[in-house]
């Protein structure tokens, strides 16, 4: 490997001197190419408030004054959510007060560094929005809960939520609440694993109405969702069904995977079992 690396820096040290004398053989006939005008690039006038190019601007679409809710919102945003460009949770925080839409980034959540957290997580009045067999429907408990009241929801793909809840044991503490709801998710722009999985941002519209017993508030949430959509469909983005429709229906083209527990979730997937 050293030898081949060598032999790389001198052959190109020897081709250096060649193209040299080639351009003064041609009368320095690269010299003009210094007094070309540079364009500059000029980037994309963006709107000051939801930093999208103002021809795709996302604010006639949220609630021209925050929503006014007494539930508070705690999203636990894994690290890889805060970089990807189409992510809903900035959707979110648009359409709610400040202090009613809370985010933290990280994977490990410990007493000592997050104090409120902690607090939070161990207020009788504190839920966590994750499915499971030992998670209760939140419309039943909405009716007894207390109000004002604080939700708990992960962004993140599945396996990264589940990372996160399993080795956090803060979020073992609040009671754990799940969705009952036949509404498919409208996140278009973006695979989910199963027809009913929902964005965060529409977990949070969904519980949100629940919790404040309006159903307006679910509408006005999911706006700046749907016009999200609608514009990248217009511009070249393609409608992503989710991986289970694409198995039952023979049309997941990517390599099946080689992980038995994955293959095995795939497999429960296309018979209907749920995961």
């Amino acid at each position: 490997m050293e030898t081949a690396a060598a032999g790389s820096e001198e052959s190109g040290a020897a081709e250096g001197p060649v193209e040299t004398a080639a351009g003064r053989e041609d009368g320095g006939g690269f010299e003009g190419l210094w007094a070309l005008p540079v364009e500059r690039c000029v980037r994309r006038a963006e709107c000051g408030r939801c930093g999208r190019p103002q021809k795709v601007c996302l604010c006639p679409f949220f609630p021209v004054h925050p929503l006014k809710v007494s539930t508070c919102l705690y999203i636990i945003q894994h690290p890889a959510e805060e970089s990807r460009v189409l992510r809903t949770v900035p959707l979110l925080a648009a359409c709610l007060p400040r202090d009613k839409c809370k985010v933290l980034i990280g994977r490990r959540f410990g007493e000592d560094r997050y104090p409120e957290l902690a607090a939070v997580c161990r207020n009788s009045n504190t839920l966590i929005l994750y499915p499971g067999a030992e998670a209760a429907n939140l419309e039943e408990v909405a009716l007894v809960l207390p109000t004002p009241s604080t939700i708990i929801i992960i962004d993140g793909t599945w396996s990264q939520a589940k990372d996160i809840f399993y080795k956090n044991s803060l979020f073992r503490l609040p009671k754990q609440v799940q969705l009952k709801t036949s509404l498919s998710s409208q996140y278009v722009i973006r695979t989910q694993p199963t027809n009913v999985c929902l964005s965060t941002l529409e977990c949070a519209a969904v519980a949100l109405a629940i919790m404040e017993k309006n159903d307006s508030i679910q509408e006005t949430i999911l706006r700046p969702l749907q016009a999200l959509c609608s514009f990248q469909l217009q511009h070249g983005a393609q409608v992503h069904h989710s991986k289970e429709h694409l198995l039952k229906n023979g049309l997941y083209d990517k390599p099946m995977p080689k992980n038995k527990r994955k293959l095995r979730r795939m497999e429960l997937l296309v018979n209907n079992v749920k995961i």
